[in-house]
């Protein structure tokens, strides 16, 4: 857990399309901010549209952290994010202003405020002999977590197949669960006290906006993006390209979907991915429920007084 005293830090969490940018950019703007990314797609450049990242003029002048820092070819694990985020953050401070994180992808926002254990390195052997399996039997890795790390396996979605794959690495070569050795040995952040606000719109009313989100995406230039991407030499093998929509544009490209098969299926997994969102984050502790979307007068009142008391109280 972060200190109880310290530094302030605000982080805005929440399922996609409930309007978590939206809202950092009202605090940020009422208490001098600046917003530092916790979504793990737009840590990459050139994925703009399908990520729903905030145009450079949309953004009021205010500063931003941890956008278009990589290319959609590399790597960047959840303890690399907790590293510079924490230094983007410890900048921020100390000019004086306030840290806001913004950003939907939970398991960035644990480990940077509760850390991670330090896990093995990576075994590509392993990972090979377990990548074979799972293509052979879709499904098996999950089931064999199921049996070393019932705990672990309830909480990564089956087809989640990366971080499988990575918490059985972890068990087989440690001879440990997951879920045990990450109660140990995590280096959490020092130095702040943190507010965690969590945006919580009903599904009902959520689920529509992320339909037409999508089937906006896809008439504003989603595949021509993609093409563009391919079109600088990067493999449709990158992980960005993996993520719900890129998936059915890139699917769209190949003539596996048609563009209406294309929209429906970027629909169902975006409403899919928000559900899990949203059961991630009901388990996060701490987290302060503001049931709305952030463009709700009443949300926005009450984020505003809650930061404000916040504030007041360090």
């Amino acid at each position: 857990m972060a200190d109880a005293g310290g530094l302030p830090l605000v982080a805005v969490a929440g399922p996609t399309g409930s309007g978590k940018s939206d809202l950092a950019l009202l605090l940020a703007e009422t208490f001098d901010g600046e917003i530092v990314n916790c979504d793990s797609l737009q840590v990459y450049r050139y994925f703009d549209i399908g990520t729903a990242k905030l145009p450079l003029a949309e953004r009021r002048g205010i500063p931003h952290h941890l956008i278009d820092i990589l290319n959609p070819d590399e790597l960047f694990t959840a303890g690399e994010f907790a590293r510079v985020a924490r230094q983007s953050i410890a900048e921020i401070s100390a000019r004086g202003r306030l840290p806001i994180l913004a950003g939907g992808t939970g398991f960035y926002l644990r480990a940077l405020i509760d850390g991670l254990f330090a896990g093995p390195e990576r075994d590509q052997p392993l990972r090979d002999r377990l990548g074979a399996r799972e293509a052979r039997r879709a499904g098996s890795l999950h089931r064999l977590l199921a049996r070393f790390d019932a705990a672990t396996a309830k909480r990564i979605h089956p087809n989640d197949v990366p971080k499988v794959t990575r918490a059985l690495e972890v068990c087989l070569l440690t001879r440990n669960r997951v879920s045990e050795l990450f109660e140990t040995g995590r280096d959490a952040l020092t130095g702040y006290r943190t507010l965690k606000l969590g945006l919580f719109p009903d599904r009902e009313l959520l689920n529509p906006r992320l339909d037409a989100r999508c089937e906006w995406m896809f008439a504003h230039g989603l595949v021509e993006e993609v093409r563009q991407i391919l079109s600088l030499g990067y493999a449709p093998e990158c992980k960005p390209f993996e993520s719900h929509g890129y998936r059915q544009a890139m699917q769209l490209i190949n003539g596996e979907l048609n563009a209406r098969e294309a929209v429906f299926y970027a629909q169902r997994n975006t409403r899919q991915y928000a559900k899990r969102q949203i059961t991630w984050f009901r388990r996060e502790p701490g987290l302060v429920w503001l049931k709305g979307f952030s463009d709700a007068p009443a949300i926005r009142e009450e984020t505003l007084t809650r930061v404000a008391e916040f504030l007041r109280a360090g």
